[in-house]
């Protein structure tokens, strides 16, 4: 797991997209309500920056990592007894392009490292198989303590691209 020390993703460490973003062919990043229908939203807009940087075809795979991490945000790391100001949107979804590699990023306040559960044998259990999913579409995954000021987290999952 991860490309810890990678000097690519140092902008997810702090939690926020390359400030500079010259290395960068491009960067998108909306806030997620704290509501399961957000999942839905992270899609379409999964979607739509994908088609606008002409890579639609990895629809699929990064949509369908996206949809997993910010699950596990909503489930795990804003639990449903934690107050939270009704507007405050606590999860970003940052998607950063490089030439030959995309990004999907999730922030979200808590300060508890993600972790892949043990399923049973027979696999029946829905839940507990979000990060294996994660590891089996994306080429490598990981995730950051937020730096100075913020809290939290960010979890990352890493696409390669092919060079064109």
């Amino acid at each position: 797991m991860g490309m810890n020390g990678s000097t690519m993703l140092w902008p997810l460490r702090q939690g926020l997209p390359p400030a500079d973003l010259s290395g960068a062919a491009g960067s998108a990043s909306c806030a997620l309500p704290a509501r399961y229908e957000a999942v839905r939203g992270a899609r379409q807009f999964t979607r739509t920056t994908l088609s606008q940087w002409e890579l639609s075809e990895r629809f699929d795979d990064v949509a369908l990592v996206v949809s997993e991490l910010v699950t596990n945000a909503l489930r795990h790391a804003l639990p449903a007894d934690t107050p939270r100001e009704p507007h405050e949107a606590p999860v970003r979804l940052h998607l950063m392009r490089w030439s030959s590699r995309l990004v999907c990023a999730v922030r979200d306040p808590s300060h508890a490292s993600p972790a892949a559960r043990e399923t049973d044998e027979d696999c029946s259990a829905e839940s507990g198989r979000g990060l294996f999913l994660v590891e089996s579409f994306s080429d490598t995954w990981g995730w950051h303590p937020l730096a100075g000021s913020l809290h939290g987290k960010v979890v990352w999952a890493l696409f390669r691209l092919e060079k064109e």
